[in-house]
């Protein structure tokens, strides 16, 4: 079997242990796989074998470290998110190695997965274009939901930072889906009207 595909495997086996199950029952985890793939393939100019296999790292055994294994507030959350970078990096790498796949083409996808170089690196950009896009689609609605207590102005500012940090071509693509009405006006007014 070919280093790509065991690595695939081993990826998948990591995201089938999640506990969280999405309401048809699959691994939470392996379905934001399968959706961070299907972006990555759509935002990267080149998605190559190793950048898919960087996308399914995205959240990779993230129901490990808990939200609340964080303080609360803005610095317990940006805590909490630079130690999951890490420690997806490297577990990535791990699983990567155990498969056969070359030494530079693991530490390159550790910095994919690891967000370094976000802007200027082509593979860790595809990665946030294809996670902002997932968000946009998949998660927006559940996260204003499990929010509801934010003013509307939050929101704006969180729909305003998600698009600060994706590419035109992801911005292009954004602007394509088909949201929720009440979360297209926030995107509206997010946006302004030049969008």
């Amino acid at each position: 079997m070919d280093a790509h595909l065991r690595a695939r495997a081993l990826i998948d086996a990591a995201h089938v242990d999640d506990p969280q199950l999405t309401p048809d029952g699959r691994p939470a985890e392996l379905v934001y796989a399968d959706r961070m793939e299907a972006w990555t393939v759509r935002v990267a100019a080149e998605p190559t074998p190793l950048l898919r296999l960087a996308a399914r790292c995205q959240h990779l055994e993230r129901w490990l470290v808990p939200r609340t294994s964080y303080p609360d507030g803005k610095a317990g959350y940006l805590n909490w998110r630079r130690s999951l970078y890490t420690k997806q990096a490297e577990r990535a790498r791990a699983l990567l190695l155990d498969a056969g796949v070359s030494a530079a083409d693991s530490a390159e996808a550790t910095t994919w997965v690891s967000k370094t170089g976000l802007k200027t690196n082509p593979g860790t950009q595809a990665l946030e274009d294809a996670a902002c896009l997932v968000f946009l689609e998949n998660e927006i609605g559940s996260f204003a939901a499990q929010h509801a207590s934010y003013p509307r102005e939050k929101f704006i500012e969180i729909l305003r930072k998600t698009w600060r940090k994706m590419s035109p071509r992801a911005q292009k693509l954004a602007l394509a889906l088909d949201l929720p009405p009440a979360i297209a006006a926030l995107v509206r007014d997010a946006l302004g009207p030049a969008h």
